[in-house]
């Protein structure tokens, strides 16, 4: 699992878990682009904003850690 770290959230990301379903780049362009290295910008939009978007990855590959809470989603 690969960690993106972030001034408030830290996103993992499980490349074997991927369905490749796009909903991570569809939502937040900003945070999730896969024409740039590295792929996931975690201060690209407020970590509420990515939080909520990673609740909604059908693959559970994308996962998160709020620097306010310590727990991983």
């Amino acid at each position: 699992m690969k960690r993106y770290i972030g001034s408030n959230i830290d996103v993992l990301f499980d490349s074997e878990k991927c369905i490749h379903s796009g909903t991570c780049v569809r939502g937040l362009p900003n945070v999730f682009n896969v024409k740039k290295k590295p792929w996931v910008n975690a201060d690209g939009e407020r970590a509420e904003k990515i939080a909520a978007l990673i609740e909604t990855c059908p693959s559970g590959a994308l996962q998160y850690i709020l620097k306010t809470s310590e727990e991983s989603k």
